[in-house]
């Protein structure tokens, strides 16, 4: 199970750190639109759809990084009187019971949602530029992906804890919220790596 739990964790972390760049791309296609707005009176005909596409994917994409580094909101006006081992096991049953199942279907739902925009070479419809939406509909599929196995590594990591095979559960507020501040900063700022 470490090994799985690793690999989960590798894995988000990586599409953390490269999702963060994605606001590299947008920063750009704005301030070149704002530019040739305002200074030249011509503007673009993509920037929106570039705009929107880049910041959906970066939230997207950050959700399972988010969740491993605790970055979530939790409302802890009880449970932060919780011991770790009952708050694992709240996460644990509120993991596999509720949360689980839910993005399961999503991402069931969403290859289709994808499927269908790919296989009619659906356009966006939302400028004269009109690009294929599948590819951004495909985001949304891998975004969700992605989720629900760092869900997974959040319940090995509950299992783990209650079979007391870890030290620390880590679902105490003082480190999510230390956590917050660093997947918050590096998702806003990538150039923080």
């Amino acid at each position: 199970m470490q090994l799985v739990l690793r690999a989960i964790e590798r894995v988000s972390g990586v599409s953390g750190h490269v999702t963060a760049w994605l606001v590299a791309p947008l920063i750009l296609a704005t301030v070149y639109d704002v530019a040739a707005r305002y200074l030249f009176s011509a503007p673009t005909t993509w920037a929106y759809e570039i705009g929107y596409m880049m910041m959906g994917a970066h939230a997207l994409l950050g959700m399972a990084y988010t969740l491993r580094e605790g970055g979530h909101v939790r409302i802890d006006a009880f449970s932060q009187k919780f011991s770790q081992g009952t708050k694992a096991v709240i996460d644990l049953v509120g993991y596999v019971v509720f949360v689980l199942p839910c993005l399961l279907w999503m991402t069931w739902s969403l290859w289709g949602y994808w499927s269908n925009s790919f296989t009619t070479n659906e356009m966006s419809g939302q400028s004269a530029w009109n690009p294929p939406i599948w590819p951004f509909k495909l985001v949304f599929f891998v975004a969700f992906v992605l989720l629900v196995l760092q869900i997974f590594a959040e319940v090995i990591k509950a299992i783990l804890y209650l079979r007391g095979q870890r030290e620390r559960y880590e679902g105490d507020g003082a480190a999510e919220a230390h956590s917050m501040l660093g997947a918050a900063a590096l998702l806003m700022f990538p150039a923080l790596l």
